[in-house]
């Protein structure tokens, strides 16, 4: 019995398998992604969604989807799904689907009258390729396969309609054909393990609609090129393996080739060995050696605070991280600029204004230390590019941020966020912090403690000296403009006018860093209220439910979801620092508390993204998934969690 697992009556309920989704990714930042059902909903969704550097930096989808259809006696039934203008579904294929399961690679079987059909589902590690092998159980009579692809060759992020500029000549190449509809695209090669019948008649298909993007209040409708369509017998026990890649391969090794792709999986046959595969697959390899983390799927690319966040927690997924922690930092460190790092890591033009950003990369090489090797080996190696974040926001850097007079880092200027609640409408922040933030200030702190750590490690008297005598007035000032005696907790941020104490997450991270500017007893103030009033089963809201801003439910068009994000939305990667916190202080005491929390997202494997855990959930219950499928920090807080469970306990009670 498969570990995860879904019967017939389930898969055929649409209101059921559109919103569960399924994501397939390579090392070099392409994708598969669609719903158990087959049918898109988003506009991210496809068989092969792979960059195209020669137009832009983001992916493109090339391969939109792939309808199936089983011939016998001339009679024609088509597996494949879609919604058109309305929300009429035609065919309605999904009706044939038995079960759907996942060990080491999705597995869909389809029952038509006594023909039994499985589609196993791959993304090869090696390229831009996805690999679907299609296997006849059982038959009674002979039996034809026909395949029509649905081409789109757009932005991930836009929608394509029919036009004369596409190309619809074809090349024939082994075992099937190559097209490219536009200028600057590679090819897509469609080939398969046999010798097949292609027939070429091209025709736009038109309206096909995505239910998810109508929800999310963008443009929902889009025309699919279908060229025309491969066939051919298929006998009982034969399988077939198709193969759609930006490159051609050599057809008859496909066979074996999937049977080798498919043994490099790790099994998701447990809640922790889901993590880890889903984690393997934010990773994305360049050329010269960079190491990138993909943000989430579908639809992020790869952002230098998610890279920071969840780079302990992946590391923590391989048997070897080192290379891949070394080549995610000096991917980071090479953008370094002005003492800031860009939001986004492979943009051709990055933007730099967070405050927060450059700060997580200490507590990330203090997460990292084991792998990273002996404290003067990490200074020796990231020392210079710590100590130009310090001088630089000591100096003052874009953005408005600098350290001020009493020592604290004010950041942001001009309506421009500074932090990482940086949802903006109309110009002006929805959670507007310019000024003080009470996170990037136990950042603060926290790096020229760690720095200092290092520095005297290697024997760096004069930084350790001058950066030692700031960190009493760091101290004096953070309780001074931070912290009520009355109320018991942190403000959120202050600026030259008013201070703001709206209870939001951001307080724990003064009391889950390694170095804190809080008292024991002060942090379990903190704690208390954070648990109080934010924690989830889910994670931690961005805002209490008390507050008259609060927003229960991240739903609707950008405008209200962006007014919602950081105004209730809960995050799982905030719940890794909060059990940081919570240990630190209960020990073993907490333990209990803390494995219930982690074992609660077990469920969560197979209501939003199969296999994987979701970017955010509503704030208020039944907590429902939104956002990415896929995402990074959720996953990998959710296994630097389980190790933190573990090694706690291991302590003598």
């Amino acid at each position: 019995m498969s570990y995860i697992k879904f019967e017939k009556t389930h898969l055929i309920n649409l209101e059921y398998s559109l919103p569960r989704e399924i994501i397939r990714t390579n090392r070099a930042g392409a994708y598969a992604c669609q719903t158990l059902a087959g049918c898109n909903t988003r506009k991210y969704h496809a068989l092969l969604a792979c960059p195209q550097p020669g137009i832009d930096d983001d992916n493109h989808v090339l391969l939109s989807n792939l309808d199936e259809t089983i011939i016998q006696h001339d009679a024609d039934f088509n597996l494949g799904i879609h919604r058109y203008g309305g929300g009429y579904y035609n065919p309605r294929g999904h009706k044939y689907i038995r079960s759907f399961s996942i060990e080491q690679i999705p597995v869909t079987t389809y029952r038509i009258g006594g023909v039994i059909f499985t589609r196993e589902m791959l993304f090869s590690t090696k390229d831009d390729r996805v690999l679907i092998r299609y296997t006849l159980k059982e038959a009674h009579s002979k039996t034809i396969l026909r395949l029509r692809p649905y081409l789109a060759f757009r932005n991930v992020h836009f929608l394509t309609h029919a036009n004369d500029k596409a190309n619809k000549n074809f090349e024939d190449v082994s075992n099937g054909i190559s097209m490219k509809l536009y200028e600057g695209y590679t090819p897509l090669y469609m080939q398969f393990s046999k010798q097949v019948t292609y027939r070429h008649a091209p025709d736009w298909y038109y309206n096909i609609e995505y239910l998810k993007e109508i929800e999310r209040g963008y443009e929902a409708t889009e025309d699919l090129l279908v060229p025309g369509y491969f066939e051919m017998p298929i006998e009982v026990g034969e399988s077939i393996v198709f193969s759609g890649g930006t490159t051609s391969t050599d057809t008859d090794r496909l066979d074996l080739y999937f049977e080798e792709e498919k043994a490099k999986r790790v099994p998701r046959d447990s809640y922790i060995h889901c993590l880890v595969n889903a984690a393997h697959q934010f990773i994305k390899r360049l050329p010269d050696k960079e190491v990138l983390v993909i943000a989430g799927f579908p639809y992020y690319g790869s952002l230098s605070r998610e890279t920071l966040l969840s780079l302990p927690g992946i590391a923590l997924s391989f048997d070897e991280p080192r290379e891949k922690v070394v080549g995610a930092i000096e991917a980071l460190i090479k953008r370094l600029k002005n003492g800031l790092l860009p939001t986004r890591v492979d943009s051709r033009a990055p933007a730099y204004q967070y405050a927060d950003i450059p700060l997580w990369l200490f507590w990330s090489i203090q997460q990292l230390q084991p792998i990273l090797g002996t404290q003067d080996e990490i200074w020796k190696a990231y020392g210079e590019a710590l100590k130009s974040i310090l001088k630089a926001f000591e100096a003052g850097t874009a953005n408005g941020i600098k350290v001020s007079e009493n020592g604290l880092v004010r950041a942001g200027e001009n309506g421009i966020p500074a932090t990482w609640m940086d949802a903006t409408l109309n110009g002006r922040g929805v959670t507007h912090r310019n000024g003080y933030a009470v996170e990037v200030n136990a950042l603060w702190y926290n790096a020229i403690m760690f720095a200092c750590e290092l520095a005297s490690s290697a024997g760096d008297v004069e930084f350790e000296k001058y950066w030692q005598e700031k960190v009493g007035l760091i101290k004096k000032s953070f309780y001074k403009f931070f912290w009520s005696d009355v109320k018991g907790y942190l403000a959120d941020y202050f600026d030259e006018t008013s201070t703001d104490w709206s209870v939001r997450p951001n307080m724990i991270f003064a009391a889950s860093m390694p170095y804190s500017p809080l008292s024991e007893e002060d942090r379990k103030s903190v704690i208390s209220i954070v648990k109080r009033e934010l924690l989830t089963p889910r994670g931690l809201r961005t805002l209490t439910p008390r507050h008259s801003s609060y927003k229960g439910n991240y739903f609707g068009n950008w405008q209200q979801r962006d007014e919602a994000l950081h105004n209730g939305t809960v995050f799982p990667w905030l719940l890794g620092h909060f059990a940081d916190a919570y240990l630190q202080i209960h020990g073993r005491g907490g333990l209990h508390f803390i494995k219930t929390l982690y074992s609660g997202f077990e469920e969560e494997l197979t209501q939003h993204g199969i296999g994987s855990i979701s970017e955010m959930y509503d704030g208020d219950p039944p907590h429902k998934a939104a956002g990415s499928i896929s995402q990074s920090v959720s996953v990998a807080e959710l296994i630097r969690l389980s190790v933190l469970i573990e090694q706690f306990n291991k302590q003598d009670i």
